[in-house]
């Protein structure tokens, strides 16, 4: 009787793994284990009857053997030192455990982790959209500011790191479409941007973990370079963004790195995306250019906290007058317009913000004209988040009727020291 031959030691060979071309459909390269006392199988008599039948198993089956792609060593496995022989038998240990583990995820179905997975996936798929579009919009909105604006400022540096102060302009012209745009005794003139003058007057103090505001009157006389003494609103009229930069920056002793001009066209539809703005108001009874009957505005509100809509909070921001109360007067317009800035930051993180959130980014540009680009306003709205709502600061006059127009409001004679400790700058 023939001795089996040796397995791994002595004279013998050891064992080896070899790699032969797998027949059928399969397409790939075979691999099995096999001694060398058994290589006969390959060269000499394939089975019974010593004849070479061409099929490894007894009977003349076919080998039961698993096929796999070749592939090249990948540069780790190279590294590793590792031959074809080495991937290929750590390849068929891998490849049925891969399946293993395929057949028991489909048989558990949906699980609370997967869910979990696929809802934090489509929250970030949908603020990258949202990203996406504010971009765009951010670029196509580009250079929509008056020449001379960007000349006046002076450079800051990242808005999320280190604190920037921009002042923020709404205009007083009406625009020609959307909301206003059919206030009746309206004007040419009155619908121009370059002869407007600045309803709103705001220094914000925004970055680094800051976020201050201060409001300066409309009816406040200064000195305005190259034409003496005036309402601090007539500057844009007579020089536009670049003198009304100048003008705030003599009163107040701040260098200005930013401006953003409000859309009021835009300001409401933005306001309606986000879900709305709440603020807290004392009776107001307001009717502007005649009231809603002659195309102008009506907003009638009780004293407390009212969730308004886009055009009531624009009505609000521009509400001076108010019949209820005849001792309201601009100081506490601005008081409510820097509840509706603090209002539009708490809503920005709302369930209702969040499911309009692309149409709110898309949006949100056509809101300002600014010397910012895209990736500086997604900067300055999230410092908004982060620094928190602003307290209402306002650089109160000491005296009223100065000059020939008898509304006019005088400022503190230290106006700059005032500002340095309310704004930190």
């Amino acid at each position: 009787m023939p001795k089996d031959p040796p397995q791994n030691g002595g004279s013998g060979e050891p064992e080896y793994r070899v790699y032969r071309a797998a027949s059928g459909s399969g397409g790939g390269v075979g691999t099995r284990s096999r001694s060398a006392g058994q290589r006969g199988a390959d060269s000499g008599s394939g089975g019974p009857g010593g004849r070479d039948s061409g099929s490894g198993g007894p009977g003349g089956r076919a080998p039961q053997y698993r096929t796999y792609r070749s592939s090249p060593r990948s540069l780790l496995a190279r590294l590793r030192g590792e031959s074809d022989a080495d991937v290929g038998r750590r390849h068929e240990h891998l490849v049925p455990d891969r399946q293993r583990k395929r057949e028991r995820s489909l048989r558990r179905g949906w699980t609370w982790r997967r869910v979990l997975k696929y809802l934090v996936l489509a929250v970030v798929a949908w603020i990258a959209l949202s990203f996406v579009l504010f971009m765009i919009s951010a670029q196509d909105h580009a250079g929509n500011l008056p020449k001379g604006a960007e000349n006046a400022l002076s450079s800051g540096g990242p808005i999320l790191t280190s604190a920037n102060t921009v002042l923020v302009v709404g205009l007083d012209n009406r625009p020609t479409t959307g909301a206003g745009s059919k206030e009746g005794g309206l004007q040419s003139y009155d619908r121009s941007e370059r002869y407007a003058h600045t309803d709103t007057l705001m220094l914000w103090r925004i970055g680094g973990g800051v976020s201050k505001r201060l409001s300066i009157p409309r009816d406040t006389v200064v000195n305005v370079p190259g034409h003496g003494q005036e309402k601090i609103n007539a500057a844009w009229s007579q020089g536009g963004p670049a003198l009304t930069i100048k003008t705030v920056e003599a009163l107040t002793g701040v260098s200005i790195n930013h401006i953003v001009v409000i859309d009021l066209a835009n300001f409401p539809k933005f306001i309606d995306d986000i879900g709305g703005v709440t603020v807290k108001t004392p009776r107001i009874c307001s009717s502007i250019s005649g009231g809603k009957k002659q195309g102008g505005f009506t907003l009638n509100l009780r004293p407390g906290e009212h969730h308004l809509t886009g055009l009531q909070a624009m009505v609000l921001a521009r509400t001076r007058e108010n019949s209820c109360n005849p001792a309201y007067n601009d100081l506490n317009r601005e008081e409510m317009q820097q509840q509706i800035l603090n209002g539009i930051k708490s809503q920005l993180f709302s369930f209702h913000a969040f499911i309009h959130l692309p149409w709110a980014s898309w949006d949100a540009p056509g809101v300002v004209q600014t010397d910012m680009g895209g990736l500086s306003l997604m900067q300055l709205f999230i410092a908004s988040e982060i620094g928190g709502s602003a307290p209402v600061h306002i650089l109160k006059p000491v005296g009223p009727d100065v000059g020939p127009w008898g509304d006019g409001l005088q400022p503190p004679a230290n106006a700059r020291q005032i500002v340095k400790r309310l704004l930190g700058s």
